[in-house]
């Protein structure tokens, strides 16, 4: 019962609001209502003060009232959107200079006869109760694509309007007075709740003043020496709502030694609820001390503390703060409290008042109030870290433990940053609310539900189901249609897209939807949209996405919704176009979308309350894209971009985009086109002045040559954070050691700048204290970078990004200059010298390019290719992982003082392992794992010594380059060690038998092997033949995994013959394998077996007929989990496909160009592969059917068809019901079509089709 008392109040004081409306209420009082809308918003207060009464009260008992509640809620819910609908018509009476909501159509004849249009309408009945539309496709149904031009209005129905607003109103009129009669009747609650606040006098308890130092700083000029000065007594309130720091901010001031050496007497006073004259003029009295012939006074004597005090202050400047006040209940009670200040004899003095109420505040002003904001970003996060960290907040520091302890939060670790903290809502906070809230909002998430459980006063609905059709939920759907009130929804959150049949299913649902609020939704096309999208005039907030690469169009009728507040269009991926006339939007505040979305609406001046215009483009049309449309958006603020400027033609015309009028504004880039001009360019950029709070500025292509006066000689934006200067010719440059809180300066492609420093453009002796990050590039006249003596130039300094400034010689690398650098990236500075890199410690990012030279860093890996600069080894201690490439001047007695190193790649450094020849490299031992090594440095001897001296190496890689085929006999040593061995490219390399060991059987330990791309490897291995040595195998038994690819010299399985442990086999493009010598016993484990040539023979057909007819063929004999093969006919055989079934889960067929379809036997066999869970044919050229059967394989999850141009995927049975995506990789035009019709049949089945 309660929260109806609470409900029914709050709807009351919707209609309230309504009522305020001037043009509302004289509406309303035209109606020739028995009571006009002063009397019924009277009684409608006095209904919802005794509302407000009773929520303490224990009314669950009068069942009586709450059948009357429910009444007034419908009534009132009713009345609201009545009076928001004629709100409606005003504001497009209001746009279209017309008359059709106006109280009086005319006198006489016409009058008559404009009335007598609107009963015909009336009569006729139109679809939506008081407006209609003369266009027939917009009369209900679905938006559909248009062409973006204007959109008929909608036509207001006068006589419907007013019978309708007189009905509802007499009706809650007539509510009223039963429902006061039973709440007067309701006994009070016996606990009074009085309100009580903490006082606070002037003692700082926060010693640091987080932010607002403008403000600041103002106001004590102002009341020291500034604007104030000549007043007898001014009276300053300073004004924010609660909690913003108001209180703190004025201990501050009363605290600044300033404002105590300015004043003579000051007095702090914390007023709180409790204004009372007598009481709070004896409290300032009791704090100014007495005059020296003056006797002491003890007394409540209004009119003698006055005087008292009048005498004391006679003459003395004075400062008097009243903080905290609540309520004060008239002008002539502030005034009588203000009298004896007034009569000093001395200038200057000052009151400041602290409220969080600006009615207050209007009222005892002498000069405009002081309006706190929240805090920046940064300074807030800045104040939050010291009341969380700083020792001086010990009560603070486990808060958020506590928060945690008392079930409000959930703390976890983050994995991708080790030991970092995060907390996030408790799950049964989230039950609580959903409790809480139960009676008004549902989400529908699962697709059984059931629409009896769900409470009829659901107002607030959101849909979260999966994608997947269910019968049932079209069932329960149909009954939600009729238990809910579907007409008076306020709320419809769809979060996701559906298939058609769920869409039709929603469409359904919610086609009488009329007074929606907030509508988010995901469409696959306009179609999706409800049925009465076009006349959901009430709505304020709006969310459409679409689908990546769809052609739609937003429809025309989104200009209609002129109460609309919120459009967010940041998941709408269709076309940039917006209806001609969206700037009929004039409530709308906030826009969510692309730049090119915001850049494209005409006429955005009309918009006088949007908060954000990412982009602009000057003169993009003819019409409705002037400067002076931005001049109109009153409340701007966030990032704006303004393009074209080349086409400003004068200052003036500058001058209206009215920038520097916007506080709100963070972010400001100015744009101009290539073609270069000067003098107007210049005039015009002077009269693009931001306002003062503005954080980041960009100018690009400023075509003038003098610097804007408003950055020189100096820049009046005090809160400049980053500045961004490209393409300018300026002869002198912003002073940019000037801005406080300067952080990050990036200067491009400007000409004439030779010197960076010391002046930083005019301020010598000023160091970029704040600076954090500086980008350089293409700066073609900069010679250097220079910091004065004895200047720690940027002490903050994070990041150098310095790029083609090919005359730069010198930069501040000095230790004392960069103290906490952590990024530097240099390219293309040839002449420029660096010191060993990294110079310091705290570099953790580290990019050096010039030409063919590179040496890149981040903190973990070190890459080195052809650079001659010198390391800084004692900087790298946390380095795992170096390749080094082309280098001359790196030893192994340099590596080895990296104690963290773990994976080293070396090529084509000789001067590394030319020691070797004399024996004068000595390995130390390492905690290498992983070594990847060119071929040309390698011989058995020193392949020994790496073994041994790297005990913990796992994996080793040899590699060569492309044009390095030169023939190498590699002889490997024994080792227990290694366990992954990889040959990568080696084209001249060859394993030969020796008596004392060769090939690789001797590294025992070794258990996966891939060979790459090598060709000649086993060219001078025996295998076997007639004459010829007896074969040996030049692989280790204890292999597990053997991948080999492109090897022309591998010619018989017979080299395999000893691996029965292989759990996974991949052989291709072995142009001359057979299956001469092939061991069966090495099928037994495996678990993936890959075998297919390109256009070549195809052993895989030999080899599984070969174990089709040995003895192995036998239940549970093959574990295959995964084939590829290149031959359909090779595995669709009855034995083969029996012993896969039960365990085979993917397989692929690989270049077959034989196969054109699927034989009966092979139709047969393909049945019996029941475990398949994914299939896969790659370029099979002519291959033209698929398999018929394909839709009784129950298990089958995935299909996958890659080059296939001449197969047909229209499958007449269909696809399997398992079956849930399929993927159609370049494809034929005619695929491409079938791609889409699959879409439309299986709207379950997720088709993708690659390009």
């Amino acid at each position: 019962m309660e929260a109806a008392v609470g409900a029914t109040s709050s709807l009351l004081g919707k209609v309230l609001t309504k009522l305020s409306e001037d043009l509302v209420a004289a509406y309303v009082d035209s109606l020739e209502l028995v009571h006009n809308s002063q009397e019924i918003k009277t009684k409608l207060l006095h209904t919802q003060g005794l509302l407000q009464l009773a929520e303490g009260r224990d009314v669950s008992n009068v069942t009586a009232l709450q059948a009357l509640l429910e009444e007034l809620s419908k009534k009132a819910d009713e009345a609201e959107d009545l009076l928001d609908e004629l709100h409606y018509f005003k504001i497009q009476d209001q746009l279209d200079g017309t008359n059709c909501a106006a109280l009086d159509l005319g006198d006489g004849l016409r009058g008559h006869a404009c009335h007598g249009l609107h009963a015909i309408h009336h009569t006729i009945g139109n679809c939506f109760p008081c407006f209609s539309c003369s266009r027939t496709q917009d009369d209900g149904s679905a938006p559909t694509a248009d062409d973006g031009g204007h959109v008929d209005k909608l036509h207001f129905d006068r006589v419907a309007m007013s019978s309708k607003i007189k009905s509802v109103i007499e009706e809650i009129h007539s509510l009223c007075d039963p429902i006061s009669d039973l709440l007067n009747k309701i006994p009070s609650s016996s606990t009074v709740v009085t309100l009580k606040r903490l006082h606070i006098g002037s003692t700082i308890i926060q010693d640091t003043l987080h932010g607002r130092r403008d403000i600041f700083e103002k106001i004590v000029n102002d009341i020291t020496s500034g604007t104030h000065h000549g007043q007898t007594v001014s009276v300053l309130p300073i004004v924010g709502p609660g909690g913003i720091g108001k209180t703190t901010f004025t201990q501050h001031l009363y605290n600044d030694s300033r404002t105590e050496e300015h004043f003579t007497v000051m007095v702090w006073v914390c007023v709180s609820t409790d204004f009372d004259v007598l009481k709070l003029t004896q409290q300032i009295h009791n704090c100014i001390p007495a005059t020296e012939s003056e006797t002491a006074i003890e007394t409540t004597n209004l009119d003698r503390l006055q005087k008292s005090i009048a005498q004391r202050l006679k003459s003395k400047r004075f400062l008097i703060v009243l903080d905290d006040i609540w309520k004060c209940n008239s002008e002539d009670e502030w005034k009588t409290l203000l009298a004896p200040f007034t009569k000093g004899e001395a200038k200057g003095s000052m009151i400041l008042v602290t409220t969080r109420f600006p009615k207050l505040a209007r009222m005892m002003k002498t000069v405009d109030p002081v309006e706190l904001q929240g805090l920046e970003s940064n300074d807030f996060f800045t104040f939050f870290e010291s009341c969380i960290i700083d020792s001086s907040h010990p009560s603070n520091k486990n808060c958020m433990e506590g928060l945690v302890e008392n079930g409000f939060l959930m703390k976890g670790v983050s994995k991708n940053l080790p030991f970092h903290e995060y907390f996030v809502m408790h799950d049964l906070m989230h039950e609580l609310s959903r409790s809480v809230s139960a009676q008004e909002c549902l989400n529908i998430s699962d697709l059984d539900f059931r629409a009896e459980a769900i409470p009829q006063s659901i107002r607030h609905l959101s849909i979260t189901i999966e994608n997947r059709y269910d019968e049932k939920f079209r069932e329960e759907m149909g009954k939600l249609k009729g238990r809910i009130d579907i007409v008076n929804l306020r709320t419809l959150l769809i979060f996701r897209e559906y298939e058609e049949r769920i869409i039709e299913i929603l469409k359904d649902t919610f086609k009488e939807i009329k007074g929606l609020r907030i509508l988010f939704i995901a469409v696959k096309s306009l179609e999706s949209l409800p049925q009465s999208f076009s006349k959901l005039i009430h709505l304020q907030y709006l969310q459409i996405r679409s689908p990546y690469e769809t052609e739609m169009t937003l429809p025309n009728t989104l200009s209609r919704f002129y109460h609309l507040k919120f459009l967010d269009l940041s998941g709408w991926y269709g076309s940039s176009n917006l209806p001609k006339d969206i700037s009929r939007l004039v409530n709308l505040r906030d826009f969510l979308a692309e730049e090119e979305l915001h850049s494209n609406v005409p006429e955005v001046g009309k918009l006088k309350y949007l908060h954000e215009l990412k982009e602009f483009h000057v003169k993009k049309e003819t019409v409705g894209f002037n400067l002076r449309e931005l001049g109109e958006l009153r409340e701007l603020g966030g990032t704006l971009s303004i393009h074209n400027l080349e086409n400003v033609a004068t200052k003036e015309e500058a001058s209206g985009a009215k920038l520097v009028l916007k506080r709100d504004l963070k972010e400001l880039t100015l744009v101009w086109g290539r073609e270069q001009r000067t003098d107007v360019d210049a005039d015009i950029l002077d009269a693009l002045q931001p306002h003062s709070n503005l954080t980041t500025l960009g100018i690009i292509n400023h075509g003038g040559t003098t610097c804007p006066r408003w950055l020189c000689p100096e820049i009046r934006v005090n809160n400049l954070e980053t500045l961004h200067l490209h393409g300018v010719s300026w002869g002198t440059l912003p002073p940019f050691g000037q801005p406080p809180c300067l952080r990050e300066l990036s200067l491009k492609s400007i000409s004439g700048l030779r010197q960076f420093g010391p002046d930083y453009g005019g301020v010598r002796g000023k160091c970029l204290l704040q600076l954090k990050k500086v980008v350089f590039y293409d700066l073609s006249d900069l010679v250097q970078w220079v910091v004065e003596p004895n200047c720690h130039m940027s002490p903050g300094l994070d990041s150098i990004d310095c790029r083609n400034c090919p005359n730069l010689c010198v930069m501040p690398f000095s230790e004392c200059s960069c103290t906490s650098l952590s990024m530097l990236c240099i390219g293309s500075c040839p002449k420029l010298s660096l010191p060993p890199m990294p110079h310091t410690s705290t570099l953790t990012c580290l990019a050096v390019e010039n030409g063919s030279e590179t040496l890149s860093y981040d903190g973990k890996r070190l890459v080195v290719s052809k650079y001659a600069g010198a390391l800084a080894f004692h900087n790298l201690g946390e380095v795992e992982d170096v390749c080094i490439r082309d280098e001359s001047h790196i030893s192994w007695t340099y590596l080895k003082k990296l104690k963290s190193l773990r994976k080293l790649a070396v090529t084509r450094c000789d001067s590394l392992f030319s020691g070797e020849m004399d024996g004068s490299v000595v390995f130390h031992n390492m905690n290498i794992e992983t070594l990847s090594v060119d071929v040309s440095h390698l011989t058995r001897k020193l392949l020994s010594k790496v073994f041994n001296s790297c005990p913990a190496l796992g994996e080793l890689e040899i590699h060569s380059s492309l044009e390095d085929q030169e023939e190498r006999v590699l002889q490997f040593p024994s080792s227990s060690s290694l366990q992954t061995l990889r040959f990568y490219m080696s084209k001249g390399l060859v394993l030969v038998p020796a008596e004392d060991g060769g090939g690789i059987q001797d590294i025992t330990s070794l258990k996966t092997l891939r060979i790459d791309g090598c060709g000649k490897l086993f060219s001078r291995w025996p295998m076997g033949e007639a004459g010829g040595a007896p074969m040996t195998n030049p692989f280790p038994a204890s292999l597990r995994k053997l991948y080999i690819r492109e090897e022309s010299s591998m010619r018989s399985m017979a080299l395999l013959s000893n691996l029965t442990s292989l759990t996974h086999l991949s052989l291709i493009h072995c142009a001359n394998l057979t299956v001469d010598g092939f061991n069966p016993l090495i099928t037994v484990n495996l678990k993936g077996l890959e075998v297919w040539n390109s256009g070549g023979n195809s052993p895989a057909e030999v080899l599984l007929s070969e174990v089709a007819r040995t003895k192995l063929m036998h239940a549970g004999s093959f574990q295959l989990d995964r084939l590829n093969v290149d031959s359909i006919s090779a595995v669709l055989v009855a034995p083969i496909c029996t012993h896969l079934s039960a365990t085979l889960h993917e397989l692929s067929f690989f270049d077959d160009e034989r196969a054109i379809g699927f034989t009966e036997e092979q139709e047969n066999a393909f049945q019996l592969l029941t475990s398949l869970e994914k299939l896969g044919f790659y370029r099979c050229k002519v291959l033209q059917s698929r398999p018929q059967g394909l839709h009784r394989l129950s298990s089958l999850k995935e299909l996958v068809v890659n080059s296939c141009p001449e197969l047909r995927w229209l499958p007449e049975q269909g696809f399997p019901t398992s079956l849930q995506a399929l993927h159609l990789w370049f494809g034929s035009a005619e695929q491409k079509q079938q791609a889409e019709k699959l879409k439309e049949t299986y709207p379950d089945l997720h088709v993708h089709y690659h390009h």
